[in-house]
């Protein structure tokens, strides 16, 4: 990001990491020669340190694309600095289990999670995520990811970063009743409005458009002076969807994608309430005849 003002550019992604210094990880993201990082999260304790330093090196060392994400990256854009205890590593699918193989090579230990999403590589008490989809199936790591991120310098190495329109839309559906990102989103917004591809943004929630609604009306009621950083054009083409739907009939199977943000909060709705869960069957809407939905033989 350059700094020019009070206006932040950003520099794209380039070339293969550059070799390790051996510096300590102390202040992990460094600035480059015409860039500016906002921040840097604090790690957990020096053990902490020892492990990113090492993880990083390692990610660096076997050449597979990766991406920085979670609280590294907000503090890069936002300024934010907060504790954390590991890395979040974003890539993708056809390459998380190449990353994980490496670790284990390496002496690592290697759990995976989720075989949907979610991988981890430990050492002792730490450990970082490999991701490369989001839990509910909305977000799998594609190749614009890669050409849409940035770079910074951290202990020594350039790294490629999550583009600020990635990092909003990975944190859009994290709304559980343990942890809840959409504090994350609207700073995103305020200190990075303008590194927004909102268009792009717009086409990953294309059909979840109601949740980036949500968020954008979030940070309207938060921040009533900075209503401006949101472009009119997408909440008149949001507030458009949202008055075309209201005339729309109900729908007729009872669903409740309330799952899609946690699957143990809209449990209940799921067992005991008849809704569907995402992608499966529930109970009709009350006055629906099941046989009115039969379109015909498969």
């Amino acid at each position: 990001m350059i700094a020019e003002g009070h206006v932040t550019k950003t520099l794209p992604a380039t070339a293969p990491p550059a070799a390790m210094t051996g510096e300590r990880l102390l202040h992990p993201v460094e600035t480059m020669p015409g860039m500016e990082v906002k921040a840097a999260p604090t790690l957990a304790d020096a053990d902490a340190e020892a492990f990113v330093a090492a993880s990083l090196e390692e990610l660096v060392q076997c050449h597979i694309p990766f991406l920085l994400a979670g609280t590294f990256a907000v503090s890069a854009y936002t300024g934010i600095t907060r504790p954390t205890k590991d890395l979040d590593i974003f890539c993708k699918a056809g390459d998380y289990a190449r990353i994980l193989a490496h670790f284990k090579e390496k002496g690592y230990e290697i759990e995976v999670e989720d075989d949907r999403w979610l991988g981890k590589v430990k050492k002792g008490r730490h450990f970082f995520d490999v991701i490369f989809a989001a839990s509910n199936g909305t977000m799998p790591i594609s190749d614009a990811w890669f050409e849409n991120a940035r770079q910074i310098e951290m202990n020594g190495h350039k790294v490629r970063i999550i583009a600020p329109t990635e990092l909003i839309w990975s944190k859009c559906f994290v709304q559980l009743r343990h942890r809840y990102d959409g504090g994350d989103v609207v700073h995103m917004i305020l200190r990075a409005h303008d590194q927004i591809d909102w268009q792009r943004l717009l086409n990953h929630m294309e059909v979840h458009w109601e949740v980036l609604l949500i968020h954008l009306l979030n940070f309207r009621w938060i921040y009533p002076t900075e209503r401006d950083k949101v472009p009119d054009w997408l909440l008149d083409e949001l507030l458009d969807r949202l008055k075309a739907q209201r005339e729309l009939p109900l729908p007729q199977m009872k669903i409740c994608r309330g799952r899609m943000f946690s699957r143990v909060d809209f449990e209940i709705d799921v067992k005991e309430w008849g809704f569907a869960d995402v992608g499966g069957e529930g109970d009709l809407r009350d006055g629906v005849d099941e046989a009115s939905l039969q379109g015909g033989p498969l």
